[in-house]
């Protein structure tokens, strides 16, 4: 696959980085179209947002994108690598330190405490405790939860607990950041502040995010928006600065 294609900006061209190429993306769940021949590039470093009503195609696109569901038909490619081509036991790994997931419910393991809830993943990854420890506990500091590391999720208030979440799904630096309705449960200012956590968190570290949202606000903040009807893409909106 080519990852770098030009583009232009201001009249100068640049060179930018295609973090995920789908072609033809064709996915059906028995006498149900859900996706229909959906093609779709994502560069490097954006913040995109995929809108649409409930059924338009949302969820099972972003499955798709991030390994969680096979496509009936078509190509998948996340930087240089076809998940579908890969083993179980290689995909599992691919997932673990190439991909990070952010859902509308937090999913944190209740008997741990903050810091053990975001070393997890790094420990699955084969990282020696002292390191995951470290690199959880400096994003508990970026994310403004310094000195809440050791209290359990229900000692947390709903917006902390989807910062934890978020910390847990980038421990191990991931490539691309998937988020399924990830502010769906939060209260206005919450969501917006998490929103907006996504850009500081892809200016620091230079994450790509892709975020499903129901919110027309909330997407309108993002670096591009793609809006679903049907199980095809309706509308592709770039930011124009």
């Amino acid at each position: 696959m080519n990852r770098a294609e030009p583009i232009h900006t201001a009249g100068l061209p640049v060179r930018t980085t295609l973090m995920i190429q789908l072609e033809n993306i064709c996915k059906s769940y028995g006498q149900l179209e859900v996706l229909k021949s959906v093609s779709l590039r994502i560069e490097e470093g954006q913040v995109v947002s995929i809108t649409g009503a409930s059924g338009a195609g949302k969820t099972t696109l972003l499955q798709i994108m991030g390994s969680l569901d096979r496509p009936d038909s078509g190509i998948v490619h996340i930087g240089d690598t076809d998940p579908y081509r890969l083993s179980s036991g290689k995909l599992a790994a691919f997932r673990n330190q190439k991909i990070g997931f952010v859902f509308q419910f937090h999913y944190l393991l209740p008997e741990f405490s903050a810091l053990e809830n975001i070393m997890m993943p790094a420990l699955i990854a084969g990282k020696k405790t002292a390191t995951a420890k470290e690199e959880a506990c400096q994003l508990l500091d970026f994310l403004g939860l310094k000195n809440r590391k050791d209290h359990k999720p229900a000692e947390l208030s709903g917006g902390e607990q989807q910062r934890v979440a978020v910390a847990r799904a980038l421990v191990n630096r991931p490539q691309v950041v998937f988020a399924d309705e990830p502010s769906g449960n939060l209260d206005t200012a919450n969501a917006l502040s998490l929103h907006r956590l996504f850009f500081e968190l892809r200016n620091r570290y230079g994450h790509t995010f892709v975020i499903v949202t129901h919110n027309r606000e909330l997407a309108e903040m993002s670096d591009r928006c793609i809006e679903m009807k049907d199980g095809i893409i309706v509308a592709d909106t770039r930011k124009t600065e």
